[in-house]
């Protein structure tokens, strides 16, 4: 959308008509440059949060395989805040895949069967972007047949492949009997259930602050969320060429170095925002 609010101000200026052309953020993934976060992703996360908790306690009870996909092409945010579930050492997800990170099946494996051998048990989170060392979606490489978008990108969302994929390399690989595997899809970004109180709030004023932005700034631009102090945020005007085509990807120092896991800096980071 950001894309499309800089081409509207681009034809504006072209044809000299007096538009202001204000981007409001959106979007669950997270993925906006020059923003702290972005209205959605907040509650989105909390989602993400509480049904790893519930998804982690059922394995618990009946202990096997869960894996689950969590929207993300390529930020991985949301896949990220299911560990923001767990409370004790023992407690899932116990490995988590980024985007930002090489995806290998092999080593996957082993991961699992690590994971697995220790605890009786394992979940997973993947985010529906991972893909191989050469950028190829890893679900392109385990389908026979994947639908591709208007843009020529394999569709990710929504098919259910990816983990239906991954849990029979692991049912037919380690030979483990009890794997089951979700795909959240739409219902992550808009479930009504569990709403961040903060995102509520700050998804309101973003929209106010747009409005103030159209009739004061005398320019274009990209309402941005910035956060000072402990938790507090400003929200500024940045120009739309610094947002529009750009994607903002998680930074190395929330990602724990072997790859399957986060840091505390990525926890001390969210747990403000899920309410």
């Amino acid at each position: 959308s950001s894309d499309t609010v800089h081409i509207v101000s681009q034809q504006a200026a072209a044809a000299s008509y007096p538009l202001r052309c204000i981007h409001i953020p959106k979007t669950i993934d997270n993925d906006l440059v020059g923003n702290d976060h972005t209205p959605g992703f907040p509650s989105a996360a909390r989602f993400v949060a509480q049904a790893f908790a519930g998804a982690n306690l059922d394995n618990a009870a009946l202990p096997g395989v869960y894996l689950a996909v969590v929207m993300g092409r390529h930020a991985g945010f949301l896949t990220a805040a299911s560990a923001l579930a767990r409370k004790f050492v023992d407690d899932g997800p116990h490995l988590i895949y980024l985007p930002e990170r090489s995806f290998d099946l092999e080593r996957f494996l082993a991961d699992v069967k690590a994971v697995y051998d220790r605890l009786g048990r394992c979940v997973i989170a993947v985010s529906e972007g991972i893909h191989d060392v050469g950028g190829r979606p890893i679900a392109a490489q385990l389908a026979k047949e994947l639908e591709v978008d208007a843009h020529g990108n394999v569709q990710l969302s929504g098919t259910g492949a990816l983990a239906d994929l991954l849990c029979e390399e692991i049912k037919n690989k380690l030979k483990i009997k009890r794997v089951r595997g979700d795909t959240f899809g739409y219902v992550q970004r808009s479930f009504l259930g569990c709403v961040s109180d903060v995102d509520q709030r700050e998804a309101r004023e973003v929209g106010e602050k747009a409005v103030q932005y159209a009739f004061a700034a005398g320019r274009n631009g990209s309402v941005a969320i910035q956060r000072t102090g402990t938790y507090s945020v400003d929200y500024t005007l940045q120009p739309l060429d610094a947002v529009a085509g750009k994607t903002r990807t998680m930074e190395d120092a929330f990602i724990a170095p072997n790859g399957t896991d986060v840091t505390e800096a990525f926890g001390l980071y969210l747990r403000p925002l899920l309410g």
